[in-house]
């Protein structure tokens, strides 16, 4: 039986960013890998760091095909014989990294399956991919979204991010440091594209309009976690001010703690009730 001293649901960064992402999320006896975009080895490391068994991972749930976020897919699901979670199109693009898999589901966006005791929502994103997903997570009456590497915001975006007490957002790129930074002029189209990545005052924006859109009967968000920061076009401490200064516009709503994922080192677990 639940107790109110366990969480609904439970998440940790464990890495974020252009190097390789990747993101534990459980809730009662059940967790699962969000993507697995870094070395089996060094996943194993990140999840040691942060108390967490390979053997209690039920499954890998990927997002899209871009290597940062499948590199160890394949080899975590056949070294520890886990399924993984997939929809078809990108499973068609990333085979050639993900190797053999004898453990395959497919799901489809707008269809919520489980995995164990956690309800899992895939929704379409906008981004250079064959069908990225971002995804909600739900057990008893709590709610977290993971939504990374989109180049816009839809209207399907923010209906499904409603609700939720913890948000996992992109927050980029500062639009300045893009404009004037090392990138070429080709890569800094594409990132500014619809089919890019979020800027920190794009983040800041839909965060805000969350915030604000809490109706009777929906939780407040309580806290955000900032990703996948480029590490030549933004830095932790812009995202945090700009991110902050959105969410501190509305002076009616609770403080939201936002914190930022980092590439190297895995963040802190984060409870849910």
């Amino acid at each position: 039986m639940q107790t109110s001293s366990l969480p609904s649901l439970s998440i940790c960064p464990l890495a974020s960013g252009s190097r390789g992402n990747a993101i534990y999320v459980s809730g009662g006896k059940s967790a699962v890998l969000v993507d697995a975009g870094l070395s089996g080895v060094e996943i194993e490391r990140r999840m040691a760091l942060r108390g967490i068994s390979p053997q209690s991972i039920d499954a890998v749930v990927v997002s899209h095909e871009h290597t940062d976020h499948v590199k160890g897919a394949g080899i975590f699901s056949r070294r520890y014989k886990i399924p993984l979670y997939i929809n078809e199109k990108t499973f068609n693009t990333a085979s050639p990294r993900l190797g053999s898999v004898n453990f395959l589901n497919y799901f489809k966006c707008g269809r919520p399956f489980n995995i164990g005791e956690l309800t899992i929502n895939p929704f379409s994103i906008s981004h250079d991919a064959a069908d990225p997903s971002g995804f909600t997570f739900e057990r008893l009456k709590a709610k977290l979204s993971i939504t990374t590497d989109l180049g816009i915001v839809t209207n399907l975006v923010k209906s499904h991010l409603k609700g939720s007490s913890l948000v996992y957002l992109e927050a980029n790129h500062d639009p300045e440091m893009l404009q004037y930074g090392p990138y070429p002029w080709h890569l800094k189209q594409r990132i500014k594209s619809r089919r890019g990545h979020l800027s920190n005052q794009e983040a800041g924006e839909l965060l805000c309009e969350i915030q604000e859109g809490v109706v009777n009967g929906d939780k407040c968000l309580s806290h955000v976690i900032l990703a996948h920061l480029s590490e030549e076009n933004n830095t932790p401490e812009k995202a945090l001010e700009t991110v902050n200064r959105f969410l501190g516009a509305s002076h009616k709503m609770p403080p939201v703690k936002v914190d930022v994922a980092m590439p190297d080192t895995p963040g802190e677990m984060v409870h849910l009730n």
